[in-house]
């Protein structure tokens, strides 16, 4: 069943397989050495593709700095590569039919490490972006492609064991990204986390094309939903640039910012009755109709969201304000796919044995107890005590991924798994660009207060001031230099108070969302739900 349903790639759904019985000639497996360095090409370019999702977090404040802007605005390198990945993901049914799976996944790797190369040589912001936006709509097709390929090389037998080895490598890049990206920006230069890409890019793309190109898919031209298209990146684009740039603008009282809302929303509305009328359209939203899909969807998405902007907002405040180096924050940030390494093939295992309602609990609520031990963070904590919920965190990330999916793509029928999954991947990656926008708006929002709140204190009448200043003076330092070091300490408790209010609210949301995956119905095992090879799928 893993090989029929993946073969498709997680985009959108073609017609049903009994309309096209063609399209789906049985390739022999790889066999000998041709499977291993297929699995190893294969899983070098995924490799490649899922480090990119976090080896620029510890980088954004150097990036920033190097290119002169904020580092607020410096989230804009991550949230660019989001949407545009987020927006051709759904794409890669239509263009693996249109160009062959092969030819397909050769010019993604291709086109990824040509903007990783673009991006290490960007002058400014602006261009940085647009070359991030160019790497995501790159790597959309990789991760779909990458498991149709790998299913194809193994007997129907192996399809687990397959799996799970693609498993290994999406999980083991965000483990390696920020210490890999700490010590590129440390050692080197920041431009180096995108030249990584280049010999990695090649080298696969040489072994796939040795190994594969004798196994072309059969190529079928098929109409492009040219209008939904078009429409999804107008309401997704509008929507990103209103969020990112929100804060600087000043949200509503910005005649751009309320723009960019109108056409966000006319655009998400047309959309919708544009994809609900059309024969071939672009993102399936009749699959909304089904209780488990949007409830697994939705929460899955939430989900997603809260902690990627957890992710990125964590490293931001340890380099900016608690004196770490990005190698030190790649540290921190490290072990999160440590126990998701441990505790996955135990979960993707028991997986038809246990309602995956409970391990989605008990992931919610171990992400909510992570976010709550950083609540608590002060700026005396020490290493280990930033370290142990980055630990723990990974235990909830392996109870998470592969459960949810397995509730939303439970009970939908083979020929729409693919769609399916194409448009939970669409709104997971889409609600991490979101996340990540909202999580450091909120996050300057809240410092602004708080440094309000704390300077009201800080005036002539103020024993404690008066005492500071005095301190500082008998140290040798000027009125202006004793207000600045004051200031800095300020700083850094408003910004340590806003971390905790982040991480705060959004344990309590973790903790909303438990109600939200009971709406779903159990997912009956061999009733025509996912396998545990497409919930792996779905889960990437």
């Amino acid at each position: 069943m893993a090989t029929e349903t993946l073969t498709d790639t997680a985009g959108v759904a073609p017609a049903p397989v009994a309309e096209r019985p063609y399209e789906h000639i049985e390739l022999p497996p790889l066999t000998g050495s041709a499977r291993m360095w297929g699995t190893l090409a294969l899983s070098a370019a995924t490799f490649m593709n899922v480090l990119d999702t976090s080896i620029a977090n510890v980088s954004l404040p150097a990036i920033a700095g190097d290119l002169g802007v904020s580092p607020n605005q410096g989230t804009w390198v991550i949230t660019s590569f989001g949407v545009a990945n987020a927006i051709s993901v759904p794409l890669t049914g239509w263009l693996s039919q249109r160009f062959g799976q092969v030819r397909l996944f050769m010019i993604s790797v291709i086109l990824f490490v040509i903007s990783s190369w673009l991006c290490g040589l960007a002058p400014n912001m602006t261009t940085l972006i647009i070359f991030r936006i160019m790497q995501g709509l790159a790597a959309g097709p990789l991760i779909p492609l990458s498991q149709t390929l790998l299913l194809s090389s193994y007997p129907k037998a192996l399809a687990g064991l397959a799996m799970a080895l693609w498993s290994m490598t999406t999980l083991v890049a965000p483990v390696l990204g920020p210490l890999l990206g700490g010590w590129i920006t440390d050692n080197i230069s920041w431009p180096w986390i995108f030249y990584i890409n280049i010999p990695v890019g090649f080298a696969a793309a040489f072994m796939i094309w040795k190994i594969y190109h004798k196994r072309e898919s059969q190529i079928r031209k098929l109409p492009i939903d040219s209008v939904g298209l078009a429409l999804l990146v107008l309401w997704i684009g509008a929507l990103q640039i209103m969020l990112d740039k929100g804060q600087e603008l000043d949200w509503f009282h910005s005649g751009e910012v309320i723009a960019l809302g109108i056409v966000a929303l006319v655009g998400l509305i047309a959309f919708v009755i544009w994809e609900l009328t059309e024969e071939h359209p672009v993102v399936d939203l009749r699959l909304f109709k089904r209780r488990n899909f949007w409830a697994g969807a939705l929460a899955l998405s939430v989900g997603y969201g809260l902690f990627f902007g957890n992710v990125v907002v964590l490293p931001l405040w340890l380099q900016q304000f608690m004196g770490y180096t990005a190698t030190q924050a790649g540290m921190i940030m490290a072990p999160v796919g440590l126990m998701a390494l441990v505790f996955s093939p135990i979960v993707g295992k028991n997986i038809g044995r246990v309602d995956p309602r409970r391990m989605a609990t008990f992931a919610f609520l171990t992400f909510a107890l992570v976010l709550w031990m950083r609540s608590h963070f002060n700026t005396q904590a020490d290493f280990w005590t930033i370290m142990i919920p980055t630990i723990i965190q990974g235990v909830a990330m392996a109870f998470f991924f592969i459960p949810l999916v397995t509730l939303t793509l439970s009970g939908i029928s083979p020929d729409k798994i693919p769609a399916a999954s194409g448009l939970s991947n669409f709104a997971r990656i889409t609600a991490g660009s979101f996340g990540t926008s909202i999580a450091t708006t909120v996050w300057q929002d809240r410092a602004a207060m708080h440094h309000a709140h704390i300077t009201d204190s800080v005036n002539t009448g103020s024993q404690a001031a008066n005492s500071a200043m005095a301190g500082l003076g008998s140290a040798g330092l000027t009125p202006d230099q004793a207000l600045g070091t004051i200031n800095r300490l300020v700083d850094q408790q408003a910004y340590m108070l806003a971390a905790s209010d982040v991480f705060y609210v959004s344990a309590l949301i973790f903790l909303a969302l438990i109600p939200l995956v009971y709406l779903a119905r159990p997912a009956k095992p061999g009733a025509g739900g996912a396998s545990s090879a497409d919930a792996a799928a779905g889960a990437h």
